[in-house]
């Protein structure tokens, strides 16, 4: 089948940057799914994503659709005709529908009887004919959370739109879209090149916009442009360019045809606080930091235009005098920050309301001073550094750098701290109380920040919770769901043996006008749910997860020990007989449920030799798995209970559990509640089945 390339452009007023990458990969996205679904098929694609256009080149794309089958069931027969045999309007009604006359129509046979019938096989359309169709379904189904309007027009898109490109090899695309209608043309940059400029077909379109427009459109090749020169630039000045690739992404957002240029500010700004440097580079001017070898702030900065000036050497002082003005609002912010300690903005935080129901800062600041002060009695760490961390946590949000940067929150108040005089401990502690942040952020490093880390996250769950605001679906505008990663991966990671109940009902009494007698199930439950999709997110399987979530266990550390245990014990090559033999006891007991059994056998009742020995090994196994159950040594008690599968195998086989003597019977029962008490001791290891 003959194929061509197929091209589209949107032109637009200046994009979202943030939001222009997912725009173009959705688009894109939406594009190939259409064209499957019409069944067209194509050899590779391509995105466009510049400020002023999003675009997609599609490669040898089919000229037309396959032959279509075309298949669609009438009316029942015996409704199809009347008692002489003659057509009802139904059945004249269904071949007026499918264009044919009455004779055409075939007769299906079915279980459920004979029906009228049509199948035809129909010629596939011309692509160029679906391209619009497909297009504009393709830009109805893109992410845009607010649209706009523009002129007297009731369109909406997230920009006003300009101009549309579709050229289906040299061919315009006959179509409208958002307003315009399709042509060969594009505009290249908005000051270097803004006249038209004409695409003879596809396959010329990018080439042509870099050679002559000033527009590089693939986002992908105009970031790594940037990037390169980002670091050579940064290498001149002996440092190095580090930055998050969110940065990198918005600015290659901005800006159609890059030129990156280095500046520098004045020395005397390295006297504040780095992190605050760099925030005024990052947030206000789209600049990338340059760093020493040590990761020190260097006093150069690299800033991205999207003009080739004449006189770059205008556009760097431009730009170095803007900085200068941010940098030394960064100043004024901390040095007028510095004159009042944090323990004296603590006061303000009643000005600032936390939840409506909840109180304000103040109050939530008092309850994490508290909770951290118990947690630190938990773990042997310093309950009065920890209550004064906790007291001063979030003093830092009433500083006007903070209220400037808000991401400076935790990093902010360890610089004031440290400048107050506060223990060192107490000042990393209102730095780290916030870790982790994201996944895979770093944990809290020391023990004070650990209990500040863990209140700040328990107070919040339990008094979220307690007015009964969860997470629903896609929405945790209080950050729950991190919250609770934040618990299990510090108590788990930190190996503390903290039991979770015990720190919850700790939280619940700080919260006693707003609490309810399920809302400590409530917040264990939501964790529970956390905890089980983090396990199998590394791999572990549900079953191994359901299996120790059974125990009902609230240490979190000693749950992961166990979790380990059974995954190493699924692994042996017994343990898949022993599963399914600890399966049968476990549905045995259950079906005798009304039977008292106190686990304790009768040695007397016992006749044969294979329960005898079952008896006799399992006698052994409590003596010697009693000290490894003290050491919380999981897996070595699993893999000592290895032993017991060919003697359980044999007593199933050679025993039989429901005897008619009722003494007999209920002494093989307590038998196998000893045994599966032996298990349980670890985990339900039925549920491995």
């Amino acid at each position: 089948m003959a194929k061509k390339d197929f091209l589209l452009e949107l032109g637009t007023e200046e994009l979202p940057p943030k939001n222009l990458l997912k725009l173009a990969t959705v688009l894109l996205n939406n594009i190939e799914q259409g064209l499957q679904q019409h069944g067209l098929k194509f050899n590779g694609s391509k995105m466009f994503a510049a400020p002023r256009r999003l675009g997609i080149l599609i490669h040898d794309l089919d000229i037309e659709q396959p032959p279509q089958q075309f298949a669609r069931r009438g009316p029942a027969i015996k409704m199809a005709y009347d008692a002489q045999g003659k057509p009802t309007p139904a059945a004249l009604g269904f071949a007026k529908s499918c264009n044919i006359e009455l004779a055409q129509l075939q007769t299906q046979t079915t279980d459920k009887g004979e029906w009228l019938y049509y199948a035809a096989t129909l010629p596939g359309k011309e692509t160029i004919n679906l391209l619009g169709e497909i297009v504009d379904a393709a830009f109805k189904k893109l992410p845009i959370a607010k649209a706009m309007r523009w002129g007297d027009q009731e369109i909406e898109f997230i920009r006003p739109v300009h101009w549309l490109l579709m050229l289906f090899g040299k061919d315009i695309v006959p179509t409208e879209i958002l307003g315009k209608k399709a042509d060969r043309l594009t505009y290249g940059h908005r000051f270097h090149f803004p006249q038209a400029l004409k695409v003879k077909q596809a396959t010329d379109y990018e080439a042509l916009l870099e050679s002559k427009a000033y527009v590089i459109p693939d986002f992908s090749k105009r970031k790594a442009q940037i990037a390169a020169e980002i670091k050579r630039l940064a290498n001149e000045s002996d440092g190095l360019a580090l930055y998050e690739e969110d940065l990198l992404n918005e600015v290659t957002a901005i800006v159609e045809y890059p030129e990156v240029l280095r500046a520098q500010f004045a020395e005397e700004f390295l006297q504040v606080p780095q992190e605050a440097l760099i925030a005024a580079m990052q947030d206000h001017q789209k600049s990338f930091p340059v760093f020493d070898q040590n990761n020190g702030l260097l006093p150069y900065f690299i800033f991205v235009a999207n003009i080739k000036s004449k006189k770059p050497v205008a556009v760097i002082a431009g730009n170095e005098k803007v900085m200068h003005a941010r940098l030394s609002d960064a100043a004024f912010f901390y040095h007028t920050d510095l004159k009042i300690p944090l323990i004296d903005r603590l006061p303000k935080l009643k000005t600032v309301i936390f939840q409506q129901k909840l109180g304000d800062l103040y109050q939530r600041s008092e309850r994490i001073a508290a909770l951290s002060e118990f947690i630190a009695q938990q773990i042997n760490a310093d309950p009065i550094q920890a209550k004064r961390a906790g007291l001063l946590c979030k003093c830092d949000l009433m500083s006007d750098m903070v209220y400037e940067f808000t991401e400076l929150q935790g990093i902010m108040g360890a610089y004031y701290a440290k400048h107050d005089d506060e223990t060192p401990s107490v000042a990393q502690a209102i730095r780290e109380h916030y870790q982790p942040e994201f996944s895979g952020d770093d944990l809290p490093a020391e023990k004070t920040g650990i209990c500040v880390a863990l209140a700040d996250k328990v107070d919040l769950l339990v008094g979220i919770f307690a007015i009964g605001m969860h997470p629903t679906g896609d929405k945790d505008p209080y950050g729950l769901r991190r919250a609770a990663i934040g618990i299990l991966r510090i108590l788990i990671e930190k190996q503390l043996d903290v039991d979770l109940a015990l720190l919850i009902d700790q939280a619940i009494t700080l919260y006693a006008d707003s609490s309810t007698s399920s809302l400590k199930a409530e917040v264990i439950a939501y964790i529970n749910d956390r905890l089980k999709h983090w396990y199998l997110e590394q791999g572990i399987a549900v079953t191994i997860f359901n299996a120790v979530a059974a125990q009902m266990v609230t240490d979190l550390n000693d749950f992961n020990a166990r979790i380990l245990a059974v995954k190493n014990f699924v692994g042996l090559p017994a343990s898949e007989n022993l599963a399914a033999a600890n399966k049968r006891v476990d549905n045995i007991l259950k079906k005798n449920n009304d039977v008292s059994l106190s686990a304790v056998v009768k040695p007397e009742f016992l006749q044969e030799d294979a329960e005898k020995e079952l008896y006799k090994l399992v006698l052994a196994k409590q003596k010697m798995i009693a000290p490894l159950l003290l050491a919380k040594d999981y897996t070595a008690i699993l893999t000592n209970l290895v032993d017991l599968q060919m003697p359980l195998d044999t007593f199933f086989t050679e025993v039989m559990v429901m005897a008619d003597d009722l003494e007999v019977k209920n002494n093989r029962l307590a038998l196998l509640k000893m045994l599966h008490n032996l298990f349980f001791t670890v985990a339900d290891i039925g549920q491995l089945s």
